[in-house]
């Protein structure tokens, strides 16, 4: 069995024998850079340069590509390129890349590779299947074997139902909800999550499980540490046979050091657990939120946010996820931090006096302090009701919930404020304290919610994580409102129709003196010439059942005059 020095030596001649992983990283971005150019240079630019510039003889090669996923909608029509940001993620991981691995062989052993690489080769093997998909898709249309798939229309199908159900006289007829679906979480079909979002959360979990594996390993590092340590307390204790001065003193030190390392152990899954509902809460906040801006409540929203700055908003959905992933982090080590915390005070409170066979005292303590807080709550019932039923005047119809804001019995109310003044003073003191504990705790608990504010009423400014989530919500509501989305579609159908109508006429004028032709028979012309030209179209047309000669004899038939 080697010792803890002996793997630190065996590591250290592994780690300086193998590959040096930041000179890899440094060196992959030359294929990476070279990638983003072919990519660059097979992409099509949306709008022709001008003849009389000079790049014009690279025609329309080298558009701008993307360098990570992006569905937010914002183009007229998408780009299909794949997700070439790695490299760039891959170089700043590389500085700390010979720690961890320093770390996860003296503590995770043999199962590093597979703790600490699994979610990238996931990743990977995600990728080259998304690949071998798309390969094997284009294979198929230039060998003819399946059509080419039109252009992702403009209105996509989810904004287009949301937009039905909007027009609708009566709601459609809940149907019964499941158990999942009532508690838990209700599918939408009308509403489709962008992949920015979605990517932002699955990058999370990845950072969360590389995070927290991380911070075991240090744990294990430290917990050896103080293994040490307690053995030279052993050997100090041993020596002056337990009767030394400072040995009551050293044993709850030890026993400090045991409860820390139990609490911070048994704290990890709570507060992993805790992270995790809080990513898939922000999902179903964003849901909610953007529902709602689409309806033009923005009640949710402090006053100060219900007209936001147009290039904070712009700089707002550039910062968000890297934002939500750090959040995240350090959310999850803060609340490690409370949560450890108050299993420290459990324990000393609750547990450890009933190992030491001090419960009774426990109990007695405990028996004090719930009377007094009893006793205070009571007290603030009784005033509550007493307010009630003395102090104000009779309701004004049978059917009010309450009593009006109206005075009685006054000179009795200014005795009973009197009497209860130092009273309050006390209670006073204790709910300032209670103010303040409950907003550290509510804002530590609550600090990895970034669609959340801990700030109090006035100060959501100074928030800045919520000023990045509110400009990302108004980019995509400006950017995905199906109601906007549905209205720019109708506009561009109509305008496409009114060129095709205008085109047709134009060519009808320009034609010699003759018989004029009708419109629908030209068209008619002109599908038999697309399908002469592509007999490939004419298996994929619908044709009516009964009709389909007939069909086809009017598109044969001559052109009539309109």
């Amino acid at each position: 069995m080697l010792s803890t020095s002996a793997r630190t030596r065996q590591l250290n001649v592994t780690c300086t024998s193998s590959m040096d992983m930041e000179l890899f990283l440094h060196y992959s971005l030359i294929p990476s850079i070279f990638i983003i150019l072919v990519l660059s240079f097979l992409q099509r630019q949306e709008h022709q340069r001008q003849r009389d510039d000079t790049s014009y003889l690279l025609g329309s090669r080298f558009g701008i590509i993307i360098l990570c996923a992006s569905d937010w909608r914002y183009r007229s029509r998408p780009v299909p390129l794949p997700l070439l940001c790695l490299p760039l993620i891959g170089v700043p991981a590389g500085q700390l890349h010979p720690w961890l691995q320093l770390l996860s062989g003296l503590f995770v052993g043999r199962y590093e590779t597979v703790m600490f690489y699994w979610p990238s080769l996931l990743c990977l093997a995600f990728l080259l299947g998304r690949f071998l998909h798309m390969f094997v898709k284009s294979l198929k249309v230039c060998l003819g074997r399946e059509p080419r798939t039109e252009e992702k229309p403009f209105l996509e199908v989810h904004q287009g139902q949301h937009v039905k159900q909007l027009l609708r006289r009566h709601p459609p007829q809940e149907k019964k909800k499941s158990w999942f679906q009532t508690r838990i979480y209700e599918w939408d079909p009308c509403f489709r999550f962008p992949s920015r979002m979605i990517g932002t959360t699955v990058l999370a979990f990845i950072c969360l499980y590389l995070f927290i594996v991380i911070e075991f390993c240090m744990f294990m590092y430290v917990r050896d540490e103080l293994d040490v340590f307690e053995g030279k307390l052993e050997n100090y204790i041993a020596s002056v046979n337990q009767s030394g001065a400072l040995t009551p003193v050293i044993l709850q030190v030890k026993e400090l050091m045991s409860v820390s390392k139990g609490v911070w152990v048994v704290t990890i899954l709570p507060a992993s657990l805790t992270c995790v509902s809080y990513l898939f809460h922000i999902l179903a906040c964003y849901r909610k939120h953007m529902k709602r801006l689409w309806a033009g409540d923005k009640q949710f929203l402090p006053v100060k946010f219900h007209n936001p700055s147009s290039s904070e908003s712009v700089v707002a959905i550039a910062r968000y996820s890297g934002w939500q992933i750090a959040y995240i982090l350090w959310g999850y080590l803060i609340i490690h931090v409370l949560q450890s915390l108050c299993g420290m005070m459990i324990m000393y409170s609750l547990v450890l006096p009933v190992i030491h066979n001090q419960g009774l005292g426990m109990l007695q303590g405990l028996g004090i302090g719930t009377l007094t807080i009893s006793i205070v709550l009571g007290l603030m019932i009784i005033q509550v009701w007493i307010a009630t039923t003395f102090f104000l005047q009779p309701k004004i119809g049978t059917a009010d919930k309450q009593k009006p804001l109206a005075l009685n019995n006054r000179k009795a109310f200014h005795n009973f404020n009197y009497f209860l003044f130092f009273y309050n003073v006390l209670l006073g003191l204790g709910a300032c304290l209670s103010r303040l504990l409950i907003s550290c705790i509510l804002g530590t608990w609550l600090i990895a919610r970034i669609d959340r504010t801990i700030m109090q009423n006035g100060y959501e400014g100074a928030d800045m994580g919520f000023n990045a989530w509110i400009g990302m919500l108004y980019v995509d509501h400006y950017h995905t409102n199906p109601v906007l989305v549905s209205f720019c579609h109708i506009l561009i159908i109509g305008h496409r129709e009114k060129r095709l109508q205008q085109a047709i006429r134009y060519w009808c004028q320009n034609q010699p003196t003759g018989p004029r032709i009708s419109a629908r028979s030209r068209t008619r012309w002109f599908l038999l010439q697309t399908l002469i030209n592509n007999p490939r179209l004419a298996m994929l047309r619908k044709s009516r059942v009964g009709h389909g000669s007939w069909e086809f004899t009017q598109i044969l038939s001559p052109c009539s005059e309109s």
